[in-house]
């Protein structure tokens, strides 16, 4: 038997041959992953698992649009393990489809220590991304790749036309994939413009989210895959993840077959010099040698196919004597009837930092005529500065219709900073107007303010004081913690002026301050002031600490004067007895 499944595609007749391989490969490579359907509905269709966790927002199949995929699969053989090398001198070890370009091997790798700091619960092998680079772009086409990661030449798919493909129209006004009219593929791990609009990440730290980055790309990757609180330890939470990056079960058992091999060992290899598959999804077969001739794709070359390439099937010829028959009209499906978004009764959005939203973001799909439309696909998307998520921590969910042409968004849930942002509606494959929804975060409040002990605070000028302040804020009667508060010593109970003289703080250079502001109780509404200190003027003085949402609490302060340093009469020299004042022989009685 061939070593490479790819060679024996190509004497095979039917997809038969292909099928074969795939069981055989998976049976000796992947032991526990079978070949049949694993429960996934018809291709580009939203499956029910993904429906309830809030889908996958990656458009018509995923994060990929369903584009065309490299199917060759991995030698039967295994890796060897790579060893330590000789430095200066490239590591080769073992059949040459294990050996993974340096940059991208990093940029996967470095992948996986993000996703382990941000996500730990997702259990993301890079090796994941490794298997779905290679049938995505074939590892960006061998590592052409620059030192930062960027690719030398866009790898670009078909145009999403609707024409072997899904039909995504234009959403990006070609920024990303140079195409106005159609959505296409783009970069190493072949994201479609809209959800590299949501799902883009910084990888190589530029400042910019490149699709046409493999660093950029393998984060984006990983945080998509990590979507919906998998854990992809679990084999069912890794079918999902796959599925969802693209939705078609041979693909699902392509990516696996490659993380097994590639679990079983790999090396690195120059970047350019990867090894570049010859088959894609799309039908075509042909030399992976680079060529300058690049023709309608810029990713192109002749007789090459490419994620995104290849051409359909040929018609099969009539059977003489056969009547011919007109095929039945094609209907349009839900998403096509889409006229328009409304609103579903969503109502204010407003909720205080750390809480979740009262009202959840429902839309409803309807035609032009004001219909439901039932099993469409609605992407919501967070928008603007602001760390509110959906529930789960994530930015974007996509729900399905519901019978009554509904889509609810799961919960927000408010982060710490304050300020207004947008949750953005769209119909998922229609260039429609979306729906937007304000929302706004407000600072958390405390309606009351106590003080922790009853002891007079007091101290004598020139002094500090024994005890600091402590204080406990309430809302509503429940602790009110992380709130914001100030506190002023002020002129008198009328005038909230600061005061020029009596006690003080000191701030981080040891000068005198009357105000202190950015001031935030704990998470338990307890708040401690620095230690205050007392100028030479005594008398008794007020501090007073105001919270947002209004708790006020006054502190009453005394200063004694200090003790004078001119010595007391009692002490005085003058007023110790003198010889003088002793009776002398001369004032004694004489006999």
């Amino acid at each position: 038997m061939a070593a490479h499944f790819g060679r024996l595609r190509k004497g095979a007749a039917s997809t038969a041959v292909a099928a074969a391989a795939v069981a055989a490969l998976s049976a000796s490579q992947a032991p526990g992953v079978a070949t049949e359907d694993l429960g996934r509905q018809a291709a580009g269709a939203q499956p029910s698992a993904d429906a309830s966790t809030g889908g996958e927002g990656g458009g018509e199949g995923g994060a990929t649009g369903n584009s065309p995929y490299y199917t060759d699969l991995p030698p039967l053989k295994s890796p060897n393990p790579s060893p330590t090398p000789t430095i200066g001198t490239p590591v080769s070890v073992g059949e040459a489809e294990a050996g993974i370009p340096a940059t991208v091997l990093d940029a996967y790798k470095r992948a996986e220590a993000s996703l382990r700091e941000s996500k730990p619960g997702c259990n993301l092998p890079w090796q994941l991304l490794a298997a779905i680079g290679k049938v995505e772009s074939g590892q960006a086409r061998g590592g052409r790749v620059d030192a930062n990661g960027t690719t030398y030449s866009p790898i670009l798919g078909p145009k999403l036309d609707g024409n072997g493909f899904a039909l995504i129209a234009d959403t990006d006004n070609g920024a990303y994939d140079g195409d106005s009219a159609y959505d296409r593929a783009v970069g190493p791990m072949q994201f479609i413009p809209s959800t590299w609009a949501w799902a883009g990440r910084d990888g190589n730290g530029d400042g910019k989210k490149d699709p046409n980055n493999i660093y950029d790309a393998a984060l984006a990757a990983g945080h998509y895959l990590c979507r919906a609180g998998r854990d992809l330890s679990v084999q069912a939470h890794m079918n999902a993840a796959i599925l969802g990056y693209n939705n078609s079960t041979a693909y699902l058992n392509t990516v696996l077959s490659w993380l097994e091999y590639y679990r079983k060992g790999t090396h690195e290899v120059p970047n350019g010099t990867g090894t570049l598959p010859s088959h894609s999804s799309g039908g075509s077969t042909g030399s992976p040698d680079p060529s300058p001739s690049t023709p309608s794709t810029p990713d192109s070359k002749p007789g090459t196919p490419k994620p995104g390439g290849g051409s359909t099937s040929p018609s099969k010829p009539s059977t003489p004597g056969s009547p011919s028959t007109t095929p039945p009209p094609t209907l349009p499906t839900p998403t096509e009837t889409v006229d328009h978004l409304e609103n579903a009764g969503t109502g204010k959005l407003t909720a205080t930092a750390g809480q979740s939203f009262g009202t959840k973001v429902a839309v409803r799909t309807e035609t032009k005529a004001g219909k439901p439309v039932a099993k469409v696909r609605v992407r919501f998307l967070i928008v603007g500065d602001t760390d509110a998520t959906f529930t789960g921590g994530e930015s974007v969910a996509t729900l399905v219709t519901d019978s009554m042409g509904t889509a609810t968004a799961p919960a927000l849930v408010a982060g710490e900073k304050t300020g207004g942002f947008t949750v953005r509606a769209t119909v998922v494959g229609r260039s429609l107007s979306a729906l937007d929804y304000a929302a706004t975060v407000t600072a958390r409040q405390a309606d009351a303010l106590t003080r922790v002990g009853d002891t007079e605070l007091t101290c004598v000028a020139g002094g500090e004081f024994a005890d600091q302040v402590q204080l406990k804020a309430t809302y509503k009667g429940a602790v009110a913690g992380k709130v914001a508060a100030t506190a002023t010593l002020v002129k008198s109970a009328d005038d909230a002026t600061e005061n020029d003289k009596g006690p003080y703080f000191k701030d981080a250079n040891g000068k005198t301050v009357r105000t202190l502001t950015d001031l935030t109780t704990d998470a338990d509404g307890a708040l401690k002031l620095p230690k205050l200190y007392a100028d030479d003027t005594a008398g008794t003085f007020l501090l007073r600490v105001t919270t947002t949402g209004g708790a006020t609490l006054t502190v009453e302060l005394k200063v004694t004067p200090a003790a004078s340093a001119t010595p007391s009469a009692s002490t005085s020299p003058s007023s110790t007895t003198s010889p003088s004042s002793t009776a002398s022989p001369s004032s004694t009685a004489t006999p």
